[in-house]
């Protein structure tokens, strides 16, 4: 009687070692969740950015990013809840002024009554149990549009500019911020930060987040719409790191996890994966943050509306690959939807996203 070796040969089926066999691994949602260790999305994974205005007319829909609108404080403060139900753990706040408000150096960022301060004071009022996070940058504050202060010839003024957003992350920390994220990308302001935090008392209280790994991109786009932040002249890539540049992106994730930084960030998401993941293998103790940030969210979005392909598949697929990159963190304007979805499969099942 001939064995199955024999048979195979015969009819010249290849029949692999049993060794070789991985189906049985993953054959039900159980195993493949087992298959599929710290790539779960859970809504703590998720952050929602907003854009938080002076306007009194409520919510104005940002054109180039459909689903994305700025909201007063008082339209926010409506919009919030339902998101809480649907499991929303934190925010990340972007404030938008009018061009009145605005000069050369963005004093208006440190102001008492800018729109960031009032939407920390009513989110931790109203909703304590949220994490605000709030984004530290000149560029929607000034004129110019730069993330610093200039000098004269126009180049950026790194000292002046570290003491003006120090000061910016101050006032959002005595406002009752949890976390101060700068995205600014000058020398020094992590260290400049933690030791102000310090000296007022708020070191054990605030966090900082680095936009340590920010590249110059091109998918920067719609977000410069939406916070009306766009440079009046030149580019950000003096500041904001050249598109090769890994080296760099660890020399900087270095510098500002010896200054103090609390947790880390790698911005944009998808096209800079090779980073989260050596960035993650080189700190692994510390939170990575990855921010999928406007031009793609518009991306997908456009894709998904032309029929290319099911948003909620590909944004699954996404974010699935942003954690095993080794993302703990996702910052993302689909948060509102993916929290619903995992509600939805929560309560259907308790199974993940997919």
């Amino acid at each position: 009687m001939s064995d199955s070796n024999d048979t195979a040969a015969t009819t010249g089926q290849y029949t692999p070692p049993a060794h070789h066999l991985l189906h049985s691994g993953y054959s039900n949602d159980t195993l493949r969740r087992w298959q599929s260790s710290n790539t779960e999305l859970h809504p703590h994974n998720f952050v929602l950015p907003l854009f938080v205005t002076e306007d009194v007319s409520g919510e104005i829909p940002v054109v180039s990013m459909p689903g994305v609108s700025r909201y007063s404080i008082p339209a926010l403060e409506q919009y919030l809840p339902s998101l809480l139900d649907d499991g929303l753990t934190s925010v990340l706040l972007f404030g938008v002024v009018p061009s009145a408000r605005k000069d050369s150096v963005g004093s208006y960022s440190c102001a008492a009554g800018s729109p960031v301060v009032l939407a920390i004071k009513m989110i931790k009022t109203k909703f304590p149990s949220l994490t605000v996070i709030c984004d530290v940058c000149l560029c929607a504050y000034t004129t110019h549009g730069h993330c610093g202060e200039l000098h004269e010839d126009g180049s950026i003024n790194n000292t002046a500019s570290v003491n003006r957003i120090t000061a910016q992350a101050l006032a959002y920390a005595k406002a009752g911020a949890d976390v101060v994220a700068p995205s600014d990308m000058m020398d020094g302001r992590v260290g400049a930060m933690k030791q102000a935090l310090q000296r007022e008392g708020l070191s054990g209280k605030v966090s900082v987040l680095s936009y340590a790994v920010k590249f110059s991109s091109s998918f920067y786009g719609p977000f410069r719409d939406a916070a009306e932040s766009a440079p009046a002249f030149g580019d950000r890539r003096c500041y904001q790191l050249p598109l090769g540049s890994s080296g760099l992106a660890h020399r900087a994730a270095a510098r500002d996890v010896a200054e103090g930084a609390d947790m880390l960030m790698v911005k944009p998401g998808m096209p800079y994966l090779d980073l989260v993941r050596s960035v993650k293998d080189a700190f692994p103790h510390l939170p990575m943050f990855i921010y999928q940030v406007s031009g793609e969210y518009a991306m997908l979005h456009h894709g998904a509306a032309a029929g290319v392909f099911d948003l909620r598949k590909i944004l699954s697929e996404v974010f699935t690959g942003m954690r095993r990159a080794g993302a703990d963190v996702i910052i993302s304007y689909y948060t509102p939807r993916v929290l619903r979805w995992l509600k939805e499969d929560h309560t259907a099942a308790g199974s993940p996203l997919l």
